[in-house]
């Protein structure tokens, strides 16, 4: 039985907070915006694909200070960075990718976000045929689409954390109303869940059964036991998307749900919107989240495609030079564990079929 103990620190905080606070915050300057045209005036002479560019290729020296800036307060502050005022407009959909990825590489390392080698996808509403494309299942009860296939809806998604230390977004456009995104402190859920129900808390510590639908295919781990919340030499850390537990609960060889555990799941769902706050993500905003300690959400949203007005966010999974170290247990996801590691993403399917 794991010793239940409240955690304190920047990463303690509820939403009424961070509603009225900079510390999250971070502007680029005009000295960094030149240095980043410049960049990128050299990486267009070389003829360089985005997907080629690397923090060599792509040289930010006066950007330094803000990448251990932001690097800090995602693993040892608050945990979530808005990065703001990259004028989107004034680049071509080429160049835009290539500013990202080397932004993303001079913060970490992008992963793998699918087993065909995506490293940079394109959120955005893509129909109604999603579930055919990224993963469902259909029985008596209806139809039950993957995580991976909800996020190309343009519905409401559950809090839930992706799989990598850093999850960075980049909003390019925004719809024509919705959208917002809904952040809260897993560590300040946890804290809240131990002083009402700890015996709920302590369920969390133990093994939920995930499903890897939509994300992987083939192999003897389609689905893997995981802890909700788990510690290693203190630092916190947290894996959850119902929509995987949920999965995996429709498949007939995992251990049903007690209704203890389904009540510590919704004692868990409630607290996250009790202690959340809702932003808007602006056409420029660059949002980073440490997904160890950070919960995030999305309210349903309408695109306006004959204004143009359609949400798009571009992502990139990051490991993180300094991530924390995580429980071994957690190699069944993460596969390293070890602090610094190159780690999280999704296996891809050359490596699948080699073993």
């Amino acid at each position: 039985m794991t010793q239940l103990k409240a955690f304190s620190g920047p990463q303690v905080w509820h939403g009424s907070e961070m509603l009225n606070s900079r510390k999250w915050i971070r502007d680029l300057t005009p000295v960094q915006l030149g240095e980043i045209d410049a960049a990128l005036a050299g990486a267009r002479a070389k003829d360089i694909p985005w997907d080629h560019i690397r923090r060599d290729n792509f040289p930010l020296p006066s950007l330094q200070s803000l990448v251990a800036d932001v690097r800090n307060e995602l693993e040892n502050g608050c945990g979530l960075v808005k990065i703001r005022g990259l004028p989107v407009d004034r680049y071509e959909p080429e160049d835009l990718r290539r500013i990202y990825f080397a932004l993303g590489h001079h913060l970490g390392t992008p992963i793998f976000q699918n087993y065909k080698g995506m490293l940079m996808r394109e959120i955005r509403n893509e129909g109604a045929d999603v579930g055919t494309r990224y993963g469902q299942m259909s029985d008596a009860s209806g139809t039950f689409l993957s995580s991976l296939a909800r996020t190309a809806t343009n519905g409401a998604l559950r809090f839930h954390t992706d799989r990598c230390d850093v999850v960075s977004l980049l909003c390019v456009s925004q719809a024509q109303s919705g959208g917002e995104s809904k952040l809260v402190s897993t560590v300040a859920i946890h804290n809240a869940m131990l002083e009402r129900r700890p015996d709920l808390l302590q369920l969390l510590y133990g093994v939920y059964w995930r499903s890897r639908l939509g994300e992987e295919i083939g192999g003897d781990k389609i689905i893997y036991p995981l802890p909700v919340f788990a510690v290693r030499d203190g630092r916190f850390t947290s894996h959850y998307s119902r929509t995987y537990i949920e999965a995996a609960q429709r498949l007939p060889d995992v251990p049903r749900l007690t209704p203890a555990q389904n009540e510590a799941l919704d004692l868990l769902a409630a607290l996250a919107e009790e202690l959340c706050f809702q932003m808007k993500m602006e056409t420029g905003d660059l949002q980073l989240l440490n997904n160890h300690v950070i919960y995030h959400a999305r309210a349903p949203f309408e695109d306006d495609p004959a204004s143009g007005r359609r949400r798009a966010l571009w992502r990139i999974w990051l490991a993180m030079p300094n991530s924390r170290a995580l429980p071994e247990d957690h190699a069944v996801l993460w596969r390293s564990v070890e602090a610094g590691a190159l780690r999280g993403g999704i296996v891809q399917a050359a490596s699948m079929a080699a073993n």
